[in-house]
């Protein structure tokens, strides 16, 4: 065995110690920051303190719940001496749906020792729950401490530390210890970059096997570039395909109204055109939509801090004029996912106040204009925080994009964090290349004017909805204008926009009954919504009665099998006009490719 030499050790050491410091100074600009949030959850567990122990009543509610769950520990340990014997048991409690973390047959070999620490673990994190939810107390604080109960109940699973995990053990022993030493450098690679490996990014290259459907850059300015999709050729009824040896002729047809998609700018946009076999734009290109995306500028400390009003001008008004000067388009449709959507809602009632008619039909995509309800998040975004962030980032251009990917992991640190503590540290794996992580870590920083408008006024403050209470673009915003054709999806399991939310987005506007329609798929905001036909992997809901209350839509809707996008296209081809031969507006003047897709903007990294 040859010595490694002495200077791949020092190079090594140099390589942790300034990993180490970097983080030690990340640590100390933030300590103001975790102070507060600090104090912040000591004061919600003080009213937590006063309101379970003061009045009798609450201790005595507190009290049968604690009993119940000794009660269940002895029924526990009967179960497990039964199973210790070899004789047939029930376990006192399993693992919810979903969840993955002792999904491994090592956590039943030893009844006394790892079955018990995964029951226990489960019946201690109901416990902890329970109690706080039977406590009366104002709904925010006891929102709040769920959520902050729920963080530290999953950090201290069994299944995170190597000598409670038995898969990671069994592991340790059969490789002799090379599992371990493996989990060592992978944490000594994420150390340097400065967060935990979700997939393998070298497997990845954005315009080969990701947001590789061919298109062009046809327009841009300070904020975005808009990429047009060409559709595929078409072979129609007595034409045959062109042939250089006959010079016969074919016909590449598009319906007439073309599409905008607006995607998210929190993310890139090559969610929705991501590889070829899951890929709505290069779906829709193939239905014979004739394809426009927007792709939004990375903000840094050489763009303008983009405002609201800036999103709705420099994006979708002029994205929207330039099409229609390109095409020759009376108008367009529009599709919107997540805040792209909220965007869009927003945009409609100004062009309705101003009386412009440019938009055709509206799709509303994992969207959130009533933000009533925002879900899990919803425990933390308060006015402390946001004024926190006012403070922090008022004067300056943008903020890092990390941090919200943080916080987005948080709400599912199960699966986003700790199941990658467990493969990449504990089993000493590589994560597997995946692309929709790969897409989920390829983060965006957020313009702070932007974003603190979009903390307070709407998330905070929930103001659209509510008739001229927000002004944009020197526009009273009033959603009851918008009338146009609306078609909304939702997603079961979407923990960002949860679809009871999106429902209320029918609600706002002034739209008749007959053009407005609700869609719901089955997973989540991403992989609800990354669902195509081909994959034949989550069905939907559709056909339900609309009404405000949306679970009298969910009882009375049909669950269908397959793909939401083969339905939500034969709706879009009705709003898309006729089906003509329209590809030669592209060899007019104005069609001028700046660039070949995906672009300049899709590229550009988060300054650090």
């Amino acid at each position: 065995m040859q010595d490694t030499p002495k200077s791949d050790f020092e190079g090594a050491w140099k390589d942790i110690t300034t990993a180490g410091q970097k983080f030690a100074k990340m640590f100390m600009e933030n300590l103001p920051d975790m102070m507060e949030s600090g104090k912040s959850v000591a004061e919600d567990f003080q009213k937590f303190t006063n309101s379970a122990f003061a009045p009798e009543n609450e201790r005595l509610k507190i009290f049968e719940i604690y009993l119940t769950f000794l009660q269940q520990q002895i029924e526990l340990w009967k179960q497990l001496t039964l199973h210790r014997k070899g004789n047939d048991y029930t376990p006192v409690i399993t693992p919810v749906n979903g969840d993955k973390r002792f999904s491994s047959p090592d956590w039943e070999k030893e009844p006394y020792f790892f079955d018990y620490l995964k029951q226990n673990y489960l019946m201690i994190s109901r416990l902890f729950n329970e109690i706080i939810t039977s406590v009366e107390m104002e709904p925010n604080t006891k929102k709040r401490l769920l959520f902050y109960t729920q963080q530290y109940l999953d950090f201290f699973s069994p299944s995170n530390f190597l000598f409670t995990n038995p898969e990671a053990l069994n592991k340790a022993i059969s490789s002799g210890g090379k599992s371990l030493m493996a989990g060592f450098e992978n944490y000594f690679n994420d150390l340097k970059h400065g967060r935990i490996s979700q997939t393998d990014n070298s497997a990845f290259e954005l315009g080969k096997n990701i947001a590789g459907t061919p298109g062009n850059v046809v327009y841009e300015n300070d904020l975005i570039q808009l990429i047009h999709y060409t559709s595929p050729v078409v072979v129609e009824k007595g034409l045959k395909p062109v042939s250089t040896r006959t010079g016969q002729k074919s016909a590449s047809t598009t319906y007439e109204i073309p599409l905008l998609i607006i995607p998210p700018w929190i993310n890139k946009y090559y969610i929705l055109d991501l590889q070829e076999d899951n890929s709505l734009v290069k779906y829709l290109t193939e239905q014979n939509i004739s394809v426009f995306l927007i792709s939004w500028k990375n903000p840094g400390s050489h763009t303008k801090n983009f405002s609201f009003d800036d999103y709705v001008e420099l994006g979708i008004v002029s994205a929207v004029e330039h099409i229609l000067k390109l095409t020759m388009a009376k108008k367009v449709n529009t599709l919107g996912y997540c805040i792209g959507g909220t965007l869009l809602g927003i945009t409609l009632a100004i062009l309705a106040k101003r009386k412009r008619s440019l938009i055709h039909s509206a799709t509303f995509m994992a969207s959130m204009i009533d933000f009533s309800d925002i879900g899990a998040l919803g425990a933390v975004i308060d006015e402390k925080l946001v004024t926190k962030l006012e403070n922090e980032l008022t004067g300056k251009m943008f903020m890092d994009g990390r941090r919200m990917a943080d916080a987005f992991n948080m709400v599912r640190s199960n699966d986003l964090i700790w199941s990658f503590v467990v493969n990449n540290y504990l089993l000493g794996k590589k994560p597997a290349p995946f692309a929709i992580l790969y897409w989920t870590n390829d983060n965006t920083n957020l313009s702070s004017k932007m974003y603190l408008s979009y903390l307070r006024n709407m998330v905070l403050e929930n103001k659209l909805v509510k008739k001229n209470a927000l002004k944009l673009c020197n526009t009273a915003i009033d959603l009851s204008q918008v009338k146009i054709s609306c078609f909304v999806i939702g997603t079961k399991e979407d923990h960002i926009s949860p679809w009871k939310t999106t429902y209320k987005t029918l609600e706002l506007f002034s739209t008749r009954a007959s053009e407005k329609e609700f869609i719901l798929g089955e997973s989540g905001h991403v992989m609800g919504i990354v669902n195509p036909p081909v994959k034949k992997k989550y069905g939907f809901f559709s056909g339900g009665k609309l009404n405000p209350d949306s679970e009298i839509w969910l009882k009375t809707a049909k669950r269908e099998e397959g793909s939401w996008w083969s339905y939500w296209v034969k709706w879009l081809k009705k709003k898309s006009g006729k089906k003509n031969i329209s590809d030669a507006w592209i060899k007019r003047k104005v069609y001028k490719i700046i660039e070949k897709a995906p672009g300049r903007y899709v590229r550009e990294g988060i300054e650090r």
